[in-house]
């Protein structure tokens, strides 16, 4: 593999100093857990075949990595948040707040979220929407009436479903992979349901049902996850019944322990996500600070390298691993060389 490295600029940025730069010569990245093991890829490679040292990086989720990114400039803070969403309009005024103001986004290629169990477990092979909002919604319909929740087995609410008690282990709220879930997963078995427009009858607004609608049930039955997918795929192994919710590229490369279901009637595969056939799918990005472009060392030659064809492309390892590639990648290739900040 042959890459072409531009040349560093030696101007210096306000923030940083020639001196404090040379205390850092390598790029730092953090955030998304979905996208670490693309980064983590890239960082290895980018470290054997140019003269730049290998990129730190680290996981954290999409909101924590986003929060050290909007820090501030400096050699003392991160140089690119990875993110399974899209940067939110509070956290690009917490970076302008805070100095940061040419961010460059940079969209990966997709990747899907899938409904996984113990490969020898309960028979948990098709959800729909509504499965899932019936299972972890504090309250759901029953008889046409919005009630607590009764359900204790998926069985319960769908005769098509395994007579096994619920669990589900879901990503925490500080990962980008829980907005997804609830808005194209739980928001969507809500409206399925009736649930949201039994709420708008009882008298909740519109933004109150709304928020209501991405509750999840308390009772110990849907279980937040805040670290990574190996922590969640922990939790599966010590709890046969238990579902989890994983970025398709990581089941994908646990197929010896999980089985995956269908959703909607769709298998998750990179040909139905390219395709627009599997219904819960995302773009993944990351952010480049601008400002520390020519001052840290490597900085746009790595996003460059990321973004190559030789590695973000069909046919590139990104793609082996699980990686949808951006039918647009030309465009965002064009955009790293211009440095287009938003």
């Amino acid at each position: 593999m042959s890459f072409i490295k531009t040349t560093a600029s030696t101007l210096a940025i306000t923030a940083i100093s020639a001196t404090a730069a040379a205390a850092r010569d390598n790029v730092q990245v953090a955030g998304s857990s979905t996208v670490l093991p693309y980064a983590s890829i890239v960082a290895e490679a980018f470290g054997d075949n140019t003269d730049f040292p290998t990129p730190v990086v680290e996981s954290g989720g999409s909101s924590a990595g986003l929060a050290r990114f909007c820090e501030g400039i400096g050699e003392t803070t991160i140089d690119v948040a990875n993110a399974s969403r899209g940067i939110r309009d509070g956290e690009i005024e917490e970076c302008a707040a805070n100095g940061v103001t040419d961010i460059i986004e940079v969209r990966i290629g997709y990747d899907g979220i899938v409904f996984a169990s113990q490969i020898d477990g309960p028979d948990f092979t098709a959800f729909t929407p509504s499965d899932l909002f019936n299972a972890l919604a504090p309250q759901v319909m029953v008889d046409g009436e919005l009630v607590d929740n009764p359900y204790t087995q998926w069985s319960e609410f769908n005769a098509d479903l395994p007579a096994a008690d619920i669990l589900a282990f879901i990503p925490g709220t500080k990962h980008g992979t829980r907005e997804v879930f609830e808005e194209k997963v739980i928001a969507v078995g809500c409206e399925e349901t009736g649930a949201f427009e039994a709420m708008m009858e009882a008298g909740m607004s519109e933004d109150d049902a709304e928020d209501a609608c991405l509750a999840v049930r308390t009772d110990g039955l849907s279980v937040d996850i805040d670290g990574d997918y190996t922590e969640t795929l922990a939790s599966i192994d010590a709890n046969p019944n238990a579902i989890g919710v994983f970025g398709l590229a990581f089941y994908e490369n646990n197929t010896d322990t999980l089985k995956v279901a269908t959703m909607s009637g769709v298998e998750p595969t990179t040909e139905t996500i390219a395709a627009g056939d599997y219904p819960v799918s995302r773009p993944l990005y990351f952010y480049i600070k601008g400002a520390h472009i020519g001052v840290i060392p490597g900085l746009k030659e790595y996003a460059q390298f990321f973004m190559a064809d030789e590695l973000a492309g069909p046919d590139g390892p990104l793609a082996q691993y699980g990686l949808v590639s951006d039918p647009e990648l030309a465009a965002t290739q064009a955009k790293i060389e211009a440095e287009e900040a938003m």
